[in-house]
């Protein structure tokens, strides 16, 4: 199996640039980012250090409901593309592991298979977790603050 990984909403993004509420209604916090330590979810790669940046609530869900984790993320202030491409991007390389968690097609958490990997078994544990057919899709987080990075698909 082929695995896809998926920057952040592209319209939730242009809407946060823009002035619009991130998932609180708020605006985002503009900011310069630390040296590596500032992945933008929507080219995701590491924020250049001192470049303008943004800090805003997300929720990577569709609808409230209990499984649907809001948190912090961090974007480029100016435009950047969205990552596309084959392949793990830049912003999971960086830590030596990563939490990973499948979620149903009703974007409920799926109890029992997720857990913290190496960075190295990444593709290979986010391919194995989709191989369970109650599993649509993986997130993956910071395993040291949770925060989400990227969701994985199998590849079309």
């Amino acid at each position: 199996m082929t695995i896809q990984v998926h920057p952040y909403d592209r319209d939730f993004v242009a809407h946060v640039r823009g002035g619009g509420g991130d998932a609180y209604g708020l605006p985002a916090e503009r900011c310069l980012a630390g040296a590596g330590l500032s992945p933008c979810r929507h080219c995701l790669r590491y924020i250049p250090e001192g470049a303008p940046m943004l800090i805003l609530a997300a929720r990577p869900f569709p609808a409230l409901q209990p499984y649907a984790e809001t948190g912090p993320i961090f974007l480029c202030a100016g435009e950047c593309a969205p990552f596309h491409g084959d392949g793990v991007p830049e912003i999971l390389t960086g830590a030596p592991d990563y939490l990973l968690k499948g979620y149903s097609a009703d974007h409920r958490i799926v109890y029992g298979p997720g857990r913290v990997v190496p960075v190295g078994e990444l593709p290979a544990f986010a391919a194995r977790l989709l191989e369970d057919p109650r599993i649509a899709y993986v997130d993956v987080r910071s395993a040291r603050n949770n925060c989400f990075l990227a969701r994985i698909t199998e590849r079309p």
